[in-house]
């Protein structure tokens, strides 16, 4: 198997700057797209704007106490890390790799690959 590459995409020059709100989401651009990324015991995880569901904004949601992200509209759950639907209604989460280096917070896109056709 071979390893993934990615662009990656600097989405704030410090984690303080980030505006995580009491739900620990905060919502940042990469490539003039909305997503969101979600704080849980100080680690990162970025992942999308809206749930695959039925269009949730997921920044209106929380983490909950095992760190997915929870949708506001149906309560569907996902992991951070790997996107998976773990409520088992079958959904996939579109998300990312984060990276501190530095101050600075940046955000992995794969440079090949299906999606990126679609600007994904």
């Amino acid at each position: 198997m071979t390893e993934k590459k990615y662009t990656w995409h600097k989405v704030a020059d410090y984690v303080s700057e980030l505006a995580f709100g009491d739900n620990q989401i905060a919502v940042v651009e990469l490539k003039g797209k909305k997503i969101c990324l979600g704080r849980y015991r100080e680690a990162l995880f970025a992942f999308a704007y809206k749930c695959p569901h039925a269009g949730g904004i997921m920044a209106d949601g929380y983490i909950d106490a095992l760190g997915q992200v929870v949708c506001p509209l149906h309560r569907y759950k996902f992991s951070m890390a790997n996107g998976r639907n773990t409520s088992g209604e079958g959904y996939y989460l579109k998300h990312w790799p984060v990276e501190i280096r530095g101050d600075a917070v940046y955000v992995g896109q794969e440079e090949s690959g299906f999606w990126n056709l679609f600007g994904a």
